[in-house]
């Protein structure tokens, strides 16, 4: 028998944000305080507030613990670079060497100051010498004839540059070969963090030792990934051991990755955005947002007291000319789309099947060698490629453009070529880092070719364009404009440079994302659970998630009243809308409802209750397309038609012109329908591994 009015809602004493899910900290989660129930509405309002404190005390302690990672890897990654370009490269050349005495300096020693950095930086500022960003080196003294060394000590005294990424290659091997798993990637967290993939963080040691190991030796990666997967991980380790809500769960993964980009860059604003703008984020709520401020804060703050304030390197004054430069910074937004396109393409092509596969061919070890020497090789040209790279960036941003065009498109090859490279074997690191480079060479380059190297346009100097050119990078390969405009905004604090990063940025990220589709991962790679899943998906037709009930379809001068009324009887979510014979658009249940709301004097037809394209598709499509059509429209239905023409390829895909036949229609395919397509076949035995192994739950070495 059911209550004659509504059952009272109780307030909740477990600290949970569900009350059906109790903390393991309270034994007996259904004895209730009796007092509980005589509290007034304003105090059953206010009692959630010690779940959120709580929330936030784990956020923070999140961000701590993540801030401390960060400069443990920053302090590790400093001593191997030293050890490996210092110390290593002398004993090796001594144990190779022995007896024989050693060779002279192939140059003069230079006295460097004593804030010059690690051997890496002072080995760029040589490499870089030669291409106009420093003083050349004096010139080369020739010695007294000296006996025959032998070939080999000879080739390690002239190539250390070779032998320390062989070296640090054959290290990261060996680590991945004992050590194990990594531990998942974001993507992964997230589906950890969310229920449907069994949880299986890690403890992040093991990551930031051979991400150390890798851009110590001269990987060309970046640092931000494993500092942002590393947050993540603690996240979700800290929330599985406290038994906390799948939503709380997923707050605390977040409230990781916005540590651990700030910790990264020094940046928390861009951490903060980048924690809710990833492609792999779906964190709803109010208390996500505070867990997510919180974590970051506290990250910076431990970075800063252990590291100091200095940003990671240091950027020029952003210089404006005209305000009539804005279409020159779209056309950089432009060719920094190609970029982006080009940066995601190469290291896809790496992680790709066809190449890991004939990788797989040599021992794991191996790979990463081999990975080093081919780096070490391209370096031989261009020591720019080597590490990090924001040594180089610091150069391009000081230089006045009196680098020859040629050297620099040379090296914007040489980089997307050793970055590929270093991604493909297994080296550990992000592409944020490569990202920026990339685009801080692009931006000098066009800078030139629209001044004193080209049309000799009135323009501002190349630095400005490198820099809005390294956000411009950064926002097309990782779908995040809003995280790459705060980004060089925070290190910047030049508020001129705002609106040419967000023209460039945006445009950038708009033509990528229409090139690629919204599917596409970006920088973050494919994730091995996501990539199956989604395989899956691809392999069932469309037509298996349609729904049993004919669709509702209503003429389009029909009152926008009447046709509320035929849905809400039919049970329904949406209709669609035909004009002789032709379907002209979709309206959802929530349009109806807002058209009515807003005009609620005038008399409106259904044509005027439309919000958007007709989204479609055509019937042989599959899941995975459906997956892609209804997400980031927001639906839950859409139709289906018999159609000759194929599927789009990227999507999402409107309506063409014209409409679509009636005739055609075969129903409306939906999110339950996908549901239930999928349940019966896992039924039949056809679904996916809901458990995947150790080595399915790593995500790829370039992520982030």
């Amino acid at each position: 028998m059911q209550a004659s009015g509504p059952r009272p809602e109780l307030p909740n004493p477990l600290g949970t944000s569900d009350p059906g899910q109790a903390e393991p900290l309270d034994p007996n989660p259904l004895e209730l305080d009796p007092n509980l129930l005589e509290l007034d509405p304003s105090q059953a309002e206010a009692r959630p507030l010690a779940f959120q404190w709580s929330l936030l005390a784990w956020a923070g302690l999140v961000g701590v613990l993540t801030g401390f990672a960060v400069v443990g890897f920053h302090e590790l990654l400093g001593f191997i670079n030293n050890v490996l370009f210092g110390p290593g490269v002398e004993l090796l050349l001594h144990l190779i060497g022995d007896s024989q005495p050693q060779p002279p300096p192939l140059v003069e020693v230079v006295a460097l100051p004593a804030d010059n950095g690690t051997p890496l930086k002072a080995l760029l500022q040589i490499g870089l010498g030669g291409l106009g960003f420093v003083p050349p080196p004096p010139a080369p003294v020739v010695p007294d004839p000296l006996p025959a060394q032998p070939l080999l000590l000879s080739w390690l005294a002239s190539w250390p540059v070779v032998l320390v990424p062989l070296v640090g290659g054959l290290g990261v091997g060996l680590l991945r070969f004992f050590g194990g798993t990594l531990g998942p990637s974001l993507p992964s967290l997230m589906a950890m963090a969310d229920g449907s993939v069994k949880a299986a963080a890690k403890v992040p040691l093991l990551r930031l030792v051979a991400a150390s190991l890798s851009l110590g030796s001269g990987a060309s990666l970046g640092p931000e990934g494993p500092s942002v997967e590393s947050g993540g991980n603690i996240g979700l380790w800290i929330a599985s051991r406290c038994g906390l809500s799948p939503s709380n769960q997923k707050a605390l993964v977040a409230a990781g990755v916005a540590a651990g980009l700030a910790a990264g860059f020094k940046a928390p604003i861009a951490g903060v955005f980048f924690a809710f703008e990833g492609s792999y984020s779906t964190i709803p709520g109010r208390p996500s947002v505070r867990a997510v401020l919180v974590a970051a804060v506290s990250s910076e703050l431990v970075t800063q007291l252990c590291l100091g304030d200095e940003p990671i390197f240091r950027l020029p004054a952003y210089e404006v000319r005209s305000p009539l430069e804005l279409p020159l910074y779209l056309g950089l937004g432009l060719v920094a789309s190609l970029m982006s396109w080009a940066l995601v393409a190469v290291l896809a092509a790496g992680r790709s099947d066809g190449v890991q596969r004939q990788l797989a061919r040599l021992p794991a070890w191996l790979i990463t060698g081999l990975g080093g020497l081919g780096v070490g090789l391209l370096a031989l040209g261009f020591p720019q490629v080597l590490g990090v790279g924001y040594d180089t960036i610091e150069a391009l941003l000081g230089s006045n453009g009196g680098i020859a065009l040629s050297t620099l498109l040379a090296l914007l090859l040489v980089k997307l070529l050793a970055t590929g490279l270093s991604s493909a074997t297994g080296f550990v690191g992000g592409g944020f880092a490569p990202a920026l480079f990339l685009g801080a060479v692009l931006g000098n380059c066009y800078g030139q070719i629209l001044g004193d190297s080209g049309f000799h346009l009135p323009v501002a100097e190349p630095p400005a364009y490198a820099m809005v050119g390294m956000a411009a990078v950064l926002a097309g390969s990782a779908r995040a404009p809003l995280t790459a405009l705060l980004l060089l905004f925070e290190l910047t604090h030049d508020i001129r440079i705002v609106l040419p990063l967000m023209a460039a940025a945006g445009l950038s990220a708009a033509l990528v994302e229409r090139w690629q589709g919204l599917a596409d991962p970006g920088l973050l790679g494919p994730d091995p659970m996501e990539e199956e899943r989604r395989r899956h998906l691809a392999g069932l037709a469309v037509v298996e998630a349609l729904e049993p009930e004919a669709p509702l379809v209503l003429e389009a001068h029909t009152p926008a009243a009447s046709a509320l009324d035929q849905l809400l009887a039919a049970h329904g979510h949406c209709l669609l809308v035909e004009q002789d014979d032709w379907v002209i658009s979709l309206v959802t249940l929530g349009d109806l409802q807002r058209a009515l709301t807003a005009e609620s004097e005038t008399e409106l037809a259904l044509a005027d209750c439309r919000r958007s394209d007709l989204v479609w598709l055509p019937s042989g499509a599959n899941l995975a397309q459906l997956e892609d059509q209804l997400s980031p429209n927001g639906l839950r239905q859409l139709p289906v038609f018999e159609l000759s023409a194929p599927a789009p390829a990227v999507l999402p895909e409107g309506v063409p012109p014209g409409g679509l036949p009636l005739a055609a229609l075969r129903g409306l395919a939906s999110r339950d329908g996908m549901a239930r397509a999928l349940a019966r076949s896992r039924h039949q035995g056809q679904g996916p591994n809901p458990s995947p192994g150790p080595l399915e739950t790593e995500g790829a070495p370039g992520a982030a």
